[in-house]
């Protein structure tokens, strides 16, 4: 066990260390210069003056070795100093620390709707494997898979919102702008985790200490509620939080489209505006995340 959680801590920092480097890395991607493009978002022009850039990149530390650099860079994420944004000239780790609590939330909100129908449905689905219940319940969640967001979300608030009235159509700013956008991002996860929860109900039901159990006289709803459910659980918790993780970093379609200031609207407005700083925070961030709660869940 030990061995294991050293494996998976190493794993974890040399995941790190790797995303730090292509977070860094952003700038000289491309052809164009750092300092150019910092001069550019600064002035607003695509014209810069030579000179200019010049000083800039001295001023800067742009004309030194990039290792150097990025040892620098290094030290100041260390201390929480990840820049200023090119655009609105606050600090990137309190915009990007908003965003992510914002997707959490979102992410969070989502996988609770999908849990909420997804459970029963599974345990009702793999009461009778082959019937007609579980027939319907299987294709109907089936077909969430294939559904796009950028599909599903228009017509949601095409439907809910222009229509119906029944919630509002975008932005974040109360529980009421939460249900919309998270119901369409738990579409996805509701038809696998209904698979994953029939799947380990007919395996845990199947069993032989159930079989014993049902020998002795324990009812089969009992059966389901007191042994079924909470030995089923460790299949479906390990999707939950995989899809947390998905969720929190990959939300970049819904959050456009119901303009949640989430982390998914602040990485495309950063790369819309050329704004280096936040992407890089962002990514840096965001990606971190991600290996630290798949790696929790490894662990778990």
């Amino acid at each position: 066990m030990i061995r294991f959680l050293v494996r998976r801590l190493v794993f974890l920092l040399g995941t790190v260390f790797v995303v730090s480097i292509l977070s860094f890395s952003i700038p000289y991607l491309g052809k164009s210069d750092p300092a150019r493009i910092i001069l550019q978002s600064r002035v607003g022009a695509a014209a810069v003056d030579p000179a200019r850039v010049a000083q800039v990149r001295q001023q800067l530390g742009l004309d030194r070795p990039i290792w150097i650099q990025y040892i620098d860079w290094v030290r100041q994420v260390v201390h929480g100093n990840l820049g200023y944004s090119f655009t609105n000239q606050q600090p990137v780790s309190t915009l990007v620390l908003d965003a992510v609590r914002i997707s959490i939330l979102l992410a969070l909100a989502a996988l609770g709707i999908a849990i909420v129908i997804a459970l029963p449905l599974g345990i009702i689905s793999a009461a009778k494997p082959g019937g007609k219940r579980d027939l319907f319940i299987t294709g109907a969640t089936q077909v969430l898979i294939p559904i796009p967001e950028y599909w599903s979300g228009p017509f949601a608030i095409l439907v809910l919102a222009v229509w119906w009235h029944v919630f509002p159509a975008a932005g974040w700013f109360g529980l009421k702008y939460v249900v919309l956008p998270a119901f369409v991002l738990a579409l996805r996860p509701l038809a696998y985790l209904t698979s994953i929860t029939r799947a380990s109900m007919i395996d845990v039901l199947s069993s032989e200490y159930i079989t014993a159990s049902r020998s002795r006289g324990l009812g089969r709803t009992k059966t389901v509620l007191q042994h079924g459910i909470r030995n089923s659980m460790p299949p479906i918790m390990t999707m939950f939080s995989l899809y947390l993780a998905s969720l929190v970093g990959g939300s970049v379609i819904v959050e456009v489209i119901f303009a949640i200031p989430g982390t998914g609207r602040l990485l495309y407005s950063s790369v819309v505006d050329s704004d280096i700083p936040t992407i890089q925070g962002a990514i840096l961030c965001v990606v971190s995340l991600v290996v630290v709660i798949t790696t929790a869940a490894d662990i778990s």
